[in-house]
């Protein structure tokens, strides 16, 4: 028993500074942070591309741009709430620096240096243009402040054990790597929308038993935590096969789908979205989806 005790006490001491080591909250690196006059223009467009709104408005409120949070996004883990983004000082972002709203969106790591959950889907915003994320935050703080208080995250496992060990988590799935911020009615211009900011992958996409989206399979439909199946983008024969780019991007545009109906639910919300981008945007997104490998789910 004595030398049970003993080497479960050298491993500790070995295991806990190799832990708290490998975990270590990443920051924006200096690069990431561009500076230099904010495209508010632009910072618009991305807003909508990432959908921001439909995560971070206070629900059932009329105007999507006033972001107090308080969405409760159910899990297999919990619930977790979308926070206040609004540019209050006190209950917002209004005092964060650009510098760490950068570090939220590229290392999801919080302004006091906590991990935050993936629930925020930094694995895909990862993958945006330094300054796309700085012309996002100046459009931020031109909207109205909203005080609004939401509730906290409602899990069983709110240790700190747990959350720092979401740094292991980011060591398998974070990476970093950006995706060229192309222009113009491309399918280059799509992939960027779609994999850097509007997310899509993250409801459309199987994951794994770390909660994390099945590269292989990214794409190729989910399921959402309540049952709910969630659509193939993949040209596929039980994805996009049937629709036509000119498809894609009507319905991105009004929901409508090509045999006449309207999309409504969650889909609804993305749409509220994707119909303020550019119909060249909407175009780029189509050309995309349709130039992607058919994946059966």
């Amino acid at each position: 028993m004595r030398k049970f005790i003993l080497t479960v006490l050298i491993l500790g001491l070995i295991g806990a500074p190799a832990f708290y080591i490998l975990t270590q909250p990443e920051r924006a690196a200096p690069s990431q942070v561009p500076g230099g006059t904010p495209d508010l223009a632009n910072g618009k467009t991305v807003f909508f591309a990432g959908g921001c709104a439909s995560c971070h408005a206070v629900p059932g409120q009329d105007d999507r741009l006033l972001l107090g949070g308080g969405l409760k996004l159910e899990s297999p883990v919990g619930t977790f709430t979308a926070p206040n983004i609004s540019p209050d000082p006190d209950k917002g972002i209004g005092s964060w620096t650009e510098e760490q709203f950068a570090t939220a969106l590229l290392r999801g790591t919080s302004p006091a240096g906590e991990h935050y959950y993936p629930a925020f889907p930094y694995t895909t915003y990862q993958h945006a243009a330094p300054a796309d994320i700085r012309d996002l935050f100046a459009f931020i703080r031109t909207l109205k402040p909203s005080a609004n208080v939401p509730e906290a995250h409602q899990f069983p496992f709110e240790l700190w054990p747990v959350r720092r060990g979401m740094g292991l988590w980011k060591l398998l799935y974070l990476n970093g790597a950006p995706i060229e911020p192309a222009t113009g009615e491309t399918a280059e211009r799509g992939r960027y929308l779609v994999e850097a900011f509007g997310h899509c992958g993250e409801c459309h996409s199987p994951r794994s038993f770390t909660g994390a989206v099945v590269e292989a399979k990214r794409n190729a439909g989910g399921t959402m935590p309540n049952g709910d199946k969630v659509p193939n983008l993949t040209p596929g024969k039980d994805g996009l096969e049937e629709w036509t780019e000119e498809d894609i991007a009507l319905f991105l545009a009004d929901g409508t789908t090509p045999e006449g109906d309207v999309v409504g639910g969650e889909m609804g919300q993305v749409i509220k979205n994707t119909s303020q981008l550019a119909e060249s945007d909407r175009k780029a997104i189509s050309l995309y989806l349709k130039s992607l490998k058919p994946i059966d789910p």
